[in-house]
């Protein structure tokens, strides 16, 4: 019985159906760029410092610069010395009095300087910015500065919560009904955050847009990987990927034109109801119908891409037969845990996706990105991302998944500890580290998201994808406490803690089967078996697909206690859902050829 893939062979792997299908979905991955790391724009916190009443009019009449007035009227940051202007204190003094000295105004007001009390910014404070942002408009800086920290958490949260959901949903009701809901919602959502008339209402719309909006762009990788054929699967993984660091240029360029953090919002959430055109341009994932049992519905699906890409549909390919009997399958959370195998890539997969979180924020948290320029430094920060999709893309097909992958997250470990431990002298050494590490965990980003769909078959590939992927927002949520709580006791000690977590994702990561050059795992049984066999199609289950001189009659063993040798254990037999050494009780009518393969050793007991 052929696979989708086989007939993805015949019909197009990669043709003109999937190429529009696949740009379309492209849109759609960077749109979510202004959810994930809009934050750096919409909460950008400009220089400030408390607005002391009658300054501005003695700053006129005195005819001082920005520099002599912040001089004379704004004292030291603390410990930071006079360089720095403290945020949050003000002089308690009565700037409006008369015979204020332009020269010496505290000494003509309190005589001497050091004894001039302070207070806190009772009438609100004055932004060095000349556009605006969540934080000049709801003035969170000071003692209210960790409204900001729950204004992103609040997205990381919807991030976590609707893992869960979307994950089950695409899973159990078809992938395109879950990103229609998905598109809707956070466009919904979208506008209302432009709208929000308080910041309560903010973080609120804004939960809400966690919930679906990475779910929605997960669902989208995932028909990637289902529409075209395995020859293709890396590439358009990648380039998915890509988009949305497109995303970031995008945002970049959109930002600057729209320093207002209302109009910016509106600008990049009205073109996400467009994606609602998905309704008459993508049709439903035929891998999905497949294991839905909708085999009709998947023909009709696979004769419009036939038909699309101008290619004609093998007579013997007009009827699909599902790889498994009985009832349609229904995705289940305990069968992301259930098997040894699928068990061991959920638990590897779950740290990598935290892995790569942590560190892809928390380099960019500890290199002080918004400290210059802040369009320049995201834009900078986009760009590195471009070679570590390149070296995938080179070296992927040569040398597989886990090396790559493996050697991404050394090279980003041991770039943390350079940078950590170089003197600030050799500046540019440090900033060369920084780099390599930067574009080490990007290309760990890329890798994780390109094999956790390769390791679950296809009734649980998006619950698998979603629910693993709900790491990387537990991550997301703790990266600004390692950074930040971390740094006051030692500023390098967050990258030390990187390069620890990076050099076990290393080692984690060779311990899962290599995928590459195997079709998708159809069932849990395909799934299951993936270490034991290289590069090749699904193994077959059924005597059809053997050589005809192998074929014999197949003797039916139903509940009978059985054991053999795995080491000579003939790779076409699967005779149950799990398979390992020693005896094992076959409650389901798997059948073996035990006459006619001396490979394979049957012990009845």
């Amino acid at each position: 019985m052929p696979t989708l893939d086989d007939i993805l062979e015949h019909i197009g792997e990669f043709d003109k159906f999937q190429k529009q299908t696949f740009f379309v979905l492209c849109l759609l991955s960077a749109a979510f760029t202004p959810v994930y790391v809009g934050v750096v724009f919409f909460g950008f916190t400009p220089e400030h410092r408390c607005f002391s009443p009658g300054v501005a009019e003695l700053s006129q009449r005195c005819g001082w610069s920005l520099a002599e007035q912040l001089n004379h009227t704004v004292p030291e940051w603390g410990s930071h010395g006079a360089a720095y202007s403290s945020r949050c204190s003000r002089y308690e003094v009565d700037w409006n009095a008369t015979g204020v000295s332009c020269t010496d105004p505290l000494g003509s007001l309190v005589g001497n300087r050091s004894s001039v009390p302070l207070g806190p910014c009772q009438d609100g404070w004055v932004y060095d910015y000349s556009g605006t942002s969540i934080v000049t408009e709801f003035n969170l800086v000071c003692e209210d500065s960790w409204k900001l920290d729950l204004f992103q958490s609040s997205v990381n949260v919807g991030f976590f919560i609707g893992s869960v959901i979307i994950g089950y949903i695409a899973d159990r009701f078809g992938r395109k009904l879950c990103l229609l809901i998905t598109v809707l919602i956070n466009s919904v959502s979208g506008v209302l955050v432009a709208f929000a008339p308080s910041y309560m209402w903010t973080v609120i719309f804004r939960l809400i847009q966690g919930l679906v909006s990475k779910g929605g762009w997960l669902t989208g990788y995932v028909l990637t990987a289902e529409f075209v054929g395995l020859s293709f699967r890396r590439t358009v993984g990648i380039i998915y990927q890509l988009a949305f660091t497109v995303g970031l240029l995008i945002l970049t360029a959109v930002a600057y034109v729209l320093p207002h953090w209302r109009w910016l919002q509106l600008a990049v959430t009205l073109p996400n109801f467009f994606f609602l055109l998905y309704q008459w341009c993508l049709p439903e994932s035929p891998r999905w119908l497949i294991t839905q049992k909708q085999n009709d519905k998947a023909t009709e699906v696979i004769k419009r891409i036939a038909k699309r890409n101008k290619k004609q549909l093998p007579p013997s390919f007009q009827n699909l037969k599902s790889e498994e009997d009985g009832e349609k399958l229904k995705p289940s959370y305990l069968d992301l845990v259930r098997t040894p195998q699928i068990r061991k890539h959920t638990f590897i997969l779950m740290y990598s996706w935290f892995t790569s979180s942590v560190l892809y924020q928390g380099l960019i948290m500890h290199m002080g990105l918004a400290s210059g320029n802040i369009y320049l430094d995201f834009l900078y920060s986009a760009l590195v991302e471009f070679p570590a999709a390149f070296i995938l893309l080179l070296t992927m097909d040569r040398i597989g998944r886990r090396y790559p992958w493996a050697v991404a997250n050394v090279m980003t470990g041991g770039a943390c500890l350079v940078t950590a431990l170089v003197p600030d002298t050799l500046y540019w050494l440090k900033m060369t580290a920084a780099c390599l590490g930067r574009m080490g965990i990007t290309m760990c980003y890329e890798m994780v998201c390109l094999v956790n769909p390769e390791l679950y078959p296809t009734s649980l590939r998006n619950l698998g994808v979603l629910i693993c992927s709900s790491m990387c927002d537990i991550g997301g949520i703790m990266t600004p406490f390692i950074v930040y709580r971390l740094a006051e006791l030692w500023h390098e000690l967050p990258l030390v803690l990187f390069a620890g977590i990076a050099f076990v994702g290393g080692g984690l990561v060779l311990l899962l089967p290599e995928t590459k050059g195997k079709t998708l795992p159809e069932t849990i049984e395909d799934a299951e078996n993936m270490h034991r066999y290289g590069a090749s199609s699904t193994v077959p289950t059924d005597q059809s697909s053997f050589p005809s001189w192998q074929q014999s009659p197949l003797v039916p063993i139903h509940h009978q206690k059985f054991s053999w040798e795995p080491d000579t254990f003939w790779p076409g037999q699967v005779l149950s859902e799990t398979q390992h050494t020693g005896e094992e009780e076959v409650s389901r009518g798997k059948f073996i050829q035990a006459n006619t393969y001396p490979e394979v050793t049957v012990k009845t007991t």
